[in-house]
């Protein structure tokens, strides 16, 4: 992706505000299982935050496959696919140290009813999403 262009500055936009992304995990038994969940984009990789003894959690452990994906426009088009790798980021940052993370969804927490250290407890698990392609029109 050319961050520079037109196109790369429209998803990078995009990954900026959009407040969920579709992450697609695969089960044992060869299953896709999509989850919307919160994120940050760094540039380079995601971070997601997730709830311990999720399916997602176990399926990235049989399998560090995955992809990430933007809900396209009412046409098909703004598609954003990521495909790579997941793993339990070990010595990540709790969200409620994350500022970035804070700064992009301490509202939407606040409208659960919860302190930003509530959320971090109950979502304690860092997931590093590492990016191998894009696909983006």
């Amino acid at each position: 992706m050319d961050w520079n262009s037109a196109e790369g500055k429209k998803l990078a936009e995009r990954l900026r505000t959009e407040m969920v992304i579709w992450l697609t995990t695969v089960q044992p038994d060869g299953m896709p299982t999509p989850t919307p969940v919160w994120f940050l984009w760094d540039g380079e990789c995601f971070l997601i935050y997730s709830q311990p003894g999720t399916f997602k959690l176990r399926n990235l452990v049989a399998n560090p496959k995955a992809s990430l994906n933007l809900n396209s426009d009412e046409w098909g088009d703004s598609v954003a696919v990521f495909t790579g790798e997941i793993a339990v980021e070990e010595h990540g940052l709790p969200a409620v140290e994350n500022t970035a993370y804070l700064e992009k969804y301490r509202e939407r927490i606040k409208n659960f009813q919860i302190t930003p250290e509530i959320f971090s407890k109950d979502y304690s698990v860092p997931l590093r999403f590492l990016v191998k392609k894009i696909r983006a029109w």
